[in-house]
Parts: C-alpha cells; structure tokens; sequence
C-alpha cells in the first residue's frame, strides 16, 4: 500500500505537469484553427513536421531512457557513470545527425516536399537534437525522483511559447502597418505557420539552460564496456520505440504521399486538430508512465511486483475508461476546442481514443519483457503492429481518407496489445483482474452506446444532461466497487469510515 501512495503521489506530480501544460498547449489550437483555416493546408505542415520530430527523437534517443534506468537500479552497476555514458552517447549521436542534415539539407527538404523552405528542416533537426538530449536529462530527474523540477522545466516551456504564439498571431498582425517588415515575415513563412517552429526551437533552447546543474553528468566519463552493455540492452528498446512511434506517426507522415498535393494537407490538418481533442488519453498515459517506469524498475526485485503490475494495470483501465467517457459525453462543448472549419473531423475522435487506451495497456504489458531483458520480444511485437497499422493507412487512406488513419493506429495498437498479452502471460504470468476489466470496460461502451443512440433524438442541451447522468454512473459503480470516498485523500476527512 505504501508503494501505491508514493506512485500515486508521484503521477499526481508528473500528471500535473503534463495536463497543466497538455491544457495550456490546447490553447493553441483553437488559436491555430481559427487564424489557420483548413483549407490552407497549414494545419497539415504543422501536423506533418511534428511527425517527422517525434520519429526522429525515438532514433537520436535509442532506447536510452529505459536503459538508464535499468542499469541505474542493477547491482554492481555505478548510477553516475551510467548517466555520464547515456549523455555522452546521445550526445555525439545528436552531433551526428545535425552534420548529416546540414550537409544533405537541400535533396532532404526537396523528398520531404518542403523544397520552398528547407530552413523548416534545419530548426527541426535542431529541436530534435536538443529534445533528445533533454529526454536523458528529464529521465534522471525521473530516476531521482524530483518531479518538482521535472514540472518547472515542462512548464517553463509551455508558457513562454504560448506567450510568443500569442504575440505573432494576435498581436504581430496588428504591428504590420507600423512595421511592414514583419507582414514580410508573417507571409514568407506560410502566413505564420513556418513561425510556429521558430517559436519552438527558441523555447526548446531556453529549457536546456534550466539543465545546467544536470550536464555535470557529462564529468562522470564515458565507460566503453558500460556502453557496450547499455546499447546491448538498448537496441532491441530503439526497434520498439522505433515501431512504436510509427504507430503514431506514420499515418501523419504517409498521408501527403498517399494523398498528395493541397488537398493531402489540408485532409491531414483536418485530422490532426480533431485528433488533439482525443489526445486527453495520452494525458493520462504519459503521466502514468513518468512515474511508473523507474518505479516499477526500483521494486523489480520486490516479490509482490506481479501483483503491483496487475494493480497498476487494473487501475489504469479504470481511469482511461474514465477520461473517454467524459471527452465523449462533453464533445458538444469540447469541438469548440477547434475552428468551425475542422469539425467535419470530429467522428475519429472515439476511434482515436480507443486506440490511445489499446497503447497504454500495451505499455503497461511492456514490463514482463522489459524485467526479464527480453526486450526484442517488443522489437517484434511492436513491429508487427506497425505493419498492421502501415498496412490499413496504404490500402485505405486513398479511399476513405484520414478516418482510415484513425482505424490503423485503432488495428496497429490491438494488434500489439493482444500479441503482448498472450505471449507474456507465458512467459512472465501475471493474474490480470480480467473479470473487473471486463466488466468496466461493458458498462463504459454500454453507457458510450447510450449516449449516441440518444444524442440522435434530443437537443445538445438535454443530451448533455442525460450525458452527466451516464456519467455519474460508472462513476457510482466505481466509487462503490474500487475506490471508496473514504480512500481519497482531503475527501475522507468529510466522510464517515
């Protein structure tokens, strides 16, 4: 049970972090999609170059998160020089990449179809390099348990480039006629849109000073023999992540491909500002996951860990369920988090969802191959979904457009997950609460089910009325079967035991 509250505490910290800054960056998008109509396609090279970042990162980072800590907790193993060498190695990588983009950036941005700006293609591999290097930096913090200046970091980011997009599409604008030279800018760079990215690698770069204390880890030296144990560990987690990323972005980046020209961006930019409605799963997902790797990889040797596993796994099911019947239950309020022009969108974002809830539990199965250093049985698994999930977006896309992106991370993410859940359960058992799971999982879609049945037959006002009620009963389920008024603290002191 103490191990319950110090994860519990910790993901309240880290979730804050992330929601706080997931809300504040929401902000934007109404921003984006209203000054950005999505007939302009704009929203679609945001959409698509953030894409090509996170696919990226997974590569200039390599697995290393997971494997400091891991090695971090292992025996006989130094938890500085183990830092100290996952810096060094991602640093030279990072190093790597940049002189390799830089001295091929003309064909790169012409295959990329941004021949008109290759300078979008040198601030992203900068921000790229840089955001893997931060990621060794945000996992020691991880791994040292400070959350606090985890979250300052984060929110230090999210703040000041809210405040720079704010200033160069509200306010910018209204300086053109005293500045003209700034109306130049404003169009050179896509009306805006190329501004985004600037505004991100200055962001970015600012951050990086708030790790000053952390690079002293770059003192503790460089161990070759560390290395070559490390990247063993390490390599079959960058096939995973590689694949596990693809799962994400993929459909982001085949998209202007498969449906080429204007009309591919402008669809994908549709697709992806409904999407970010959907994206609360991640919320909780990422939250979640912050604190729950080095946590689980620190009681690895703890006898209960099945049982904490299963826990863990129970209880993210519940609270997932949770969040998608209230984005759902509330979307007539939440389209309003996009322009009008993008809302021919809003029918992926249950698919979406579903898939988001299908990659959490299938991190939460990551363990079993994580704890036994089978790593590679990911490398497959994650495979496979990724070549279910490139599959559905190739033979779909170019006849029913982005719905068939939100079917394939929906395919490619099952597909992973049930992999995951069989193989494991032979080879790292663990009693999952299936019957709970399965019984909250009914009542959510049952009550899902509802709501759409009735929302066809009554006005927006009453169905959100009849939407609260459903609401309130998974709820009063859950409040009654797992999770009593009195266990919650600050409420408990109101309630009789």
């Amino acid at each position: 049970m103490a191990n319950l509250k110090s994860l519990a505490k910790d993901t309240a910290i880290y979730g804050l972090s992330s929601i706080i800054g997931r809300f504040l960056n929401y902000l934007l998008v109404p921003l984006y999609t209203t000054v950005i109509v999505a007939e302009s396609g704009g929203y679609g090279i945001v959409s698509n170059l953030y894409a090509y970042t996170a696919l990226f990162l997974v590569l200039l980072t390599f697995g290393m998160e997971t494997t400091l800590f891991r090695f971090s907790n292992k025996e006989g193993e130094d938890a500085d020089k183990v830092y100290g060498t996952a810096l060094w190695m991602v640093l030279l990588v990072g190093i790597v990449f940049l002189a390799l983009v830089f001295a091929l950036l003309k064909p790169i941005s012409q295959a990329m179809g941004y021949a008109e700006h290759p300078e979008y293609i040198g601030c992203f591999a900068v921000i790229t390099a840089l955001d893997a290097f931060q990621a060794i930096m945000f996992a020691r913090l991880r791994q040292q348990h400070r959350p606090v200046k985890f979250m300052a970091l984060k929110m230090s980011f999210i703040i000041l480039s809210i405040l720079l997009n704010l200033f160069v599409f509200l306010v910018m604008p209204r300086m053109f006629g005293s500045f003209p030279v700034l109306k130049d800018i404003y169009e050179r760079f896509n009306y805006g849109v190329g501004l985004i990215f600037f505004i991100n690698l200055f962001c970015t770069a600012v951050v990086t000073l708030g790790f000053i204390p952390e690079l002293k880890g770059l003192t503790f030296g460089f161990d070759k023999a560390l290395a070559k144990r490390m990247l063993r560990y390490s390599w079959p987690l960058l096939l995973l992540g590689l694949v596990g990323i693809l799962n994400q972005v993929c459909d982001k980046i085949l998209y202007p491909y498969l449906v080429p020209g204007k009309e591919g961006m402008v669809q994908l930019g549709i697709y992806g500002a409904c999407a970010k409605i959907a994206l609360i799963m991640s919320l909780l997902t990422q939250a979640f996951r912050y604190a729950y790797e080095p946590f689980v990889f620190a009681g690895s040797r703890d006898k209960n860990s099945p049982e904490m596993l299963a826990a863990g796994m129970k209880y993210f099911i519940i609270f997932t369920l949770l969040a998608f019947l209230a984005v759902m239950f509330y979307l007539p309020i939440l389209k309003y988090f996009v322009g009008r022009t993008y809302w021919e969108g809003l029918k992926v974002i249950p698919i979406v969802m579903m898939a988001e809830i299908f990659m959490g539990i299938y991190f939460n199965l990551s363990f079993w191959y994580k704890l036994t250093d089978q790593t590679w049985w990911g490398a497959i698994m994650s495979g496979i979904g990724a070549a279910v999930m490139i599959a559905v977006n190739v033979i779909f896309v170019p006849r029913i457009g982005y719905m068939a992106c939100a079917w394939g991370g929906f395919a490619g993410y099952g597909t992973a997950m049930l992999l995951s859940y069989f193989i494991g359960q032979k080879k790292f058992p663990i009693q999952y609460a299936l019957k709970d799971i399965l019984v909250y999982t009914i009542l959510a879609l049952a009550l899902f089910a509802v709501s759409q049945i009735i929302s066809q037959h009554v006005s927006s006002v009453v169905a959100l009325i009849i939407n609260t009620a459903l609401f309130a009963v998974y709820l009063f389920y859950l409040i009654r079967k797992d999770l009593p008024l009195s266990s919650i603290p600050v409420i408990n002191r109101f309630v009789k035991k």
